[in-house]
């Protein structure tokens, strides 16, 4: 079975702990909780700004993952990857 991804991050899904919320309450499966609380995004933000925020999270990333990109290396696949995400796509 496929991991379910934010679709506006891309962090794995991996539980209810890390869902989103829906403006009534209820876990959203799209999005974590991070980017979407209460059926709205956290941040105003363009994708290029959301790129960035991520890539501070690199060396966690690289720590789960097993991992050794540098933050270049991360911001150029996110580049690539978060236009396929739901968020993005307009």
């Amino acid at each position: 079975m496929e991991a379910k991804l934010c679709q506006s991050c891309g962090m794995p899904l991996a539980s209810d702990e890390v869902l989103g919320t829906n403006a009534d309450g209820s876990l959203n499966h799209e999005y974590c909780t991070y980017c979407y609380q209460n059926g709205k995004y956290t941040q105003d933000c363009t994708m290029d700004q959301m790129i960035e925020h991520c890539a501070e999270f690199t060396a966690e990333f690289n720590k789960d993952a097993g991992t050794n990109f540098t933050k270049e290396e991360a911001i150029a696949g996110m580049k690539e990857f978060f236009p396929t995400l739901k968020r993005w796509q307009a």
